[in-house]
């Protein structure tokens, strides 16, 4: 049943379509570079004057490091309360010179805004902003509870969000959480995100000699520490891709048969995808299909690995010293904690030699295909951007929505307004302005939708 306010509130919505890019301008035009502290606090201000003219009452949160922008609007008792999140940082622009336009000073060109932070996130969480607000100005009242929640320190990695939220969870209580970031897979099909995968970063080190070494005078005498972390790392992965560590794949979430279907679902050529980077086949192991392996199968990649001369020509050095990063994706229900113990505990049987230094963690999240709220956020991404979207079980990066759905307990949707190509964290940043008012009226079914969830 549709609510019957939604068709004024989506009036609202075109009419005031080029006051809401008006004001997504004076965000983007705002430089809120959270890694070099340059503008996040003026933006957070900006941010807070915005929210206010919405209708909303923010509160601005200081942490050890950007603040936290709080805001609420819950006059709806019996019905649904949703916590929308979204981030006011971006990402530094450089290099300056791959721009078409200045990165601060939003340019449409070809039905598209050309900015900083237009996609990543200011265009998408203002979105919800501008939806909450045609609520507001057709019908004079929210019809279900809207709580805001903007960082600014979302590309830095949230380093306080975690404890924000812990310190703050009756503030934030409500009965999901919505998120618009980043690009769709392909443009003909939006979609709705149920998941992420977690990652674990570590190093590794192993020591030889106290200086590099003339490899003939004492090759086969001074230890060779590349051989070292070649042998190690050769005990942690087989040929097949299978990691070798004990227990690793003890917690790893079976794949279900909604996980299946809706994974069966998913439109890509997979051949074109890979020949898009260059490749005509995927890895071992064989039988296992291109999204399976984003989104239920755990991983082990080495990032970097580095030992002794790597210039031009030859040089007979025993290397005093080899590194290895690395990286593991994780899947749900496997924590970070554990897989790292258990990491360490092989190192420690086959290397203790070798030194680890873990480099941080987020955990894997996972909404439910099923949950209850589930259709109610596909029907109002049907009708904002009036096409059926496509289930994603899960995206094979990481973002840090266990925070929502393993900190709060509460169901997390995330729904991308942006574009394909939206070039997020490199030059010439874009969305398609069509779709910045498609988030808009997602946004405004979003709460129509909710309103008629039974309580």
């Amino acid at each position: 049943m549709t609510h019957p306010e939604l068709d004024r509130v989506l009036a609202a919505c075109e009419a005031h379509q080029q006051r809401d890019l008006g004001d997504l301008f004076r965000l983007l035009r705002q430089p809120s570079i959270s890694a070099q502290n340059i503008g996040v606090t003026e933006c957070a201000e900006l941010e807070m004057e915005l929210l206010t003219i919405a209708g909303f009452s923010p509160r601005l949160f200081p942490t050890a490091g950007h603040p936290m922008i709080f805001a609420q609007r819950c006059n709806a008792p019996g019905k649904p309360t949703v916590l929308i999140y979204g981030h006011y940082d971006v990402q530094p622009p450089e290099p300056l010179d791959k721009w078409h336009t200045p990165p601060f000073e939003p340019t449409i060109i070809g039905g598209r805004i050309f900015a900083r932070g237009v996609g990543d996130n200011k265009g998408q969480h203002f979105a919800q902003v501008c939806g909450a607000r045609a609520w507001l100005e057709a019908v004079g009242e929210l019809p279900v509870n809207v709580k805001f929640l903007l960082e600014g320190e979302e590309e830095t990695g949230s380093p306080n969000l975690a404890d924000f939220v812990a310190e703050h969870s009756d503030l934030l209580a409500a009965d999901l959480v919505y998120t618009s970031d980043g690009p769709v897979l392909d443009d003909a099909h939006p979609e709705v995100v149920f998941g992420v995968r977690g990652v674990l970063s570590f190093e590794l080190r192993a020591h030889g000699a106290n200086s590099d070494l003339h490899s003939g005078n004492w090759g086969g005498i001074a230890p060779n520490p590349a051989w070292t972390l070649v042998h190690l790392l050769s005990t942690m992965m087989d040929m097949n891709y299978d990691v070798k560590v004990a227990g690793f794949y003890d917690d790893v979430r079976p794949v279900t048969r909604l996980m299946a279907n809706a994974i069966d679902k998913i439109p890509l050529d997979t051949e074109v995808a890979l020949a898009s980077i260059g490749l005509d086949r995927l890895p071992p192991p064989a039988g296992v299909g291109y999204f399976e392996r984003l989104m239920s199968r755990p991983t082990m990649t080495i990032n970097g690995l580095t030992s002794g001369y790597q210039g031009t020509s030859s040089k007979t050095v025993l290397p005093s010293m080899a590194i290895a990063k690395l990286d593991v994706r994780l899947v749900a229900d496997q924590r970070s904690e554990v897989i790292y113990e258990k990491i360490v505990k092989h190192i420690r049987q086959h290397a203790p030699e070798v030194e680890v230094h873990h480099q941080g963690a987020m955990e894997p999240s996972a909404t439910p295909l099923d949950h209850p709220f589930a259709e109610p956020v596909r029907r109002a991404v049907a009708r904002g951007f009036g096409k059926e979207p496509i289930d994603l079980p899960a995206l094979g990066g990481s973002l840090p929505d266990a925070i929502w759905t393993r900190g709060l307990g509460l169901p997390s949707f995330l729904v991308p307004y942006c574009n394909s190509d939206e070039r997020n964290h490199a030059p010439n940043e874009n969305m398609e302005v069509e779709r910045y008012f498609a988030g808009i009226r997602t946004a405004a079914c979003l709460l129509a939708e909710l309103a008629e969830f039974p309580s």
